[in-house]
């Protein structure tokens, strides 16, 4: 196990290498520069502003520059941002969006498993339709619509939590309700569903013929073997909710990386861009080693050579 953990770990250099070549690829063919977008620069500055950040240079001396700079730890200082590193930003907004991220994870995973769980036990029920209900509003209701229904509901007419603003735990309660809310709807979806196939299994006939409790059956057979699906999803979906949400952070005012990445994107901060889009690649490629971990703790069977 170690070993192939230790494998996965060196797969993701040259994961991280692709990466990080595609994306200054696609930085570099669209048409336009970081500095276009300013207030039109005399022509002697412009050139000035260039040779600093050797935009001046070819693009394959650019490229070099840029992997050698990698290597020693160095992402380079953001275009817009005069005076700051990339790997400063990221420093100062990384935390906040993987602790969002991992509040939303948690409720998603929380909600989304117990509401498919009982959904598929008790097929067709009243329980059954209002998740179905919940899995279509939660995949069909974009962010900003859920995060202003929040804030309009617990913020201005209970005022039971703060609208805005990353100061506290109170502050953290709606926009990780608001991220988690499509994930927790997709897991619940997916949850009922593998339920439902398990418990028509023969095993499961065989327990219940045997005289097992259903709390048993339940928690012993069926959610064990139908929690595999949504272990598979678990990966992608942790960098995507860790690496943050510009929508839900830009609505509660979150000084989070997701943010910094739009902004990044619009103003054409290419170190910016390719250092958030690296530490994106580094989360999923841990993210699904911690995946394929978990797999062999649920399933025994699962061995890797």
């Amino acid at each position: 196990m170690l070993l192939f953990i230790f494998k996965r770990f060196l797969w993701g250099i040259p994961v991280l290498l692709t990466v990080a070549t595609l994306t200054f690829a696609v930085m570099h063919i669209v048409p336009g520069g970081p500095f276009d977008k300013e207030k039109r620069l005399p022509p002697e500055i412009k050139a000035n502003v260039e040779a600093k950040y050797h935009l001046d240079k070819p693009i394959h001396q650019q490229y070099i520059l840029y992997l050698y700079g990698l290597i020693r730890g160095d992402l380079g200082p953001s275009y817009k941002y005069q005076g700051r590193d990339v790997k400063d930003i990221i420093k100062d907004t990384l935390p906040v969006s993987i602790q969002l991220g991992i509040l939303s994870l948690l409720i998603s995973i929380a909600v989304g498993i117990i509401a498919g769980v009982i959904a598929g036990v008790r097929s067709d029920s009243f329980w059954d339709r209002l998740t179905i209900l919940f899995a279509a509003t939660g995949i069909s209701l974009p962010n900003f619509i859920i995060g202003a229904l929040l804030i309009l509901l617990f913020s201005h007419f209970y005022k039971i939590f703060p609208p805005a603003l990353w100061e506290g735990w109170r502050y953290a309660i709606l926009p990780s309700i608001t991220l988690g809310f499509a994930p927790a709807a997709y897991i619940a979806r997916l949850t009922r569903s593998s339920v439902i196939d398990v418990i028509n299994t023969d095993y499961i006939r065989t327990a219940k013929a045997k005289g097992l409790k259903d709390k048993n059956i339940i928690f012993k057979h069926v959610l064990k073997n139908s929690i595999m699906p949504v272990v598979t999803i678990l990966g992608p979906l942790t960098a995507a909710l860790v690496t943050g949400s510009f929508v839900v952070e830009y609505i509660f005012s979150i000084p989070g990386m997701g943010r910094f990445f739009i902004t990044a994107v619009t103003n054409r901060d290419y170190p910016l861009i390719m250092g958030v889009t690296l530490i994106y690649t580094v989360i999923t490629v841990a993210a699904n080693i911690a995946v394929d971990i978990a797999y062999t703790c649920l399933d025994p069977r699962i061995r890797y050579e």
